[in-house]
């Protein structure tokens, strides 16, 4: 079992940055592989980046060059920096855990996860 919190979200102007933090309960999350996804009003939830056990990454297109994704696997946490946010990055964004392999490239898709948190919310104004 693997419980995932999100923190960090909030009000940001566009340009702006902000870090996203995913804590991880269990012993799940060192031989797991983590994601960030979201989720804007009426829309799918996106694949963000992930990153492997080993440090392993890959990035949407649209965050590439701006969010990086780290971990730390002595404080069970995943992070997403997020810098020079834009309007259309306002979304509601999760942490998932796809606990059934920890190297690799991290998938890109919601259905190779299978923990999941409640999520934070990020709103970039313009």
């Amino acid at each position: 079992q693997v419980q995932l919190v999100e923190s960090g979200g909030g009000l940001v102007q566009a340009g702006g940055s902000l870090r996203l933090s995913c804590a991880a309960s269990g012993r799940t999350f060192n031989s797991a592989v983590m994601g960030w996804f979201r989720q804007a009003p009426g829309k799918d939830r996106d694949f963000v980046g992930g990153i492997s056990r080993g440090g392993v990454t890959n990035y949407a297109d649209s965050v590439k060059g701006r969010f990086t994704i780290s971990r730390d696997n002595a404080k069970n946490t995943v992070y997403l920096q997020m810098n020079s946010l834009k309007p259309e990055d306002t979304a509601l964004y999760y942490c998932a855990a796809d606990s059934t392999r920890a190297w690799g490239t991290p998938l890109g898709t919601s259905s190779g996860y299978d923990y999941w948190g409640q999520g934070t919310q990020v709103t970039v104004s313009s």
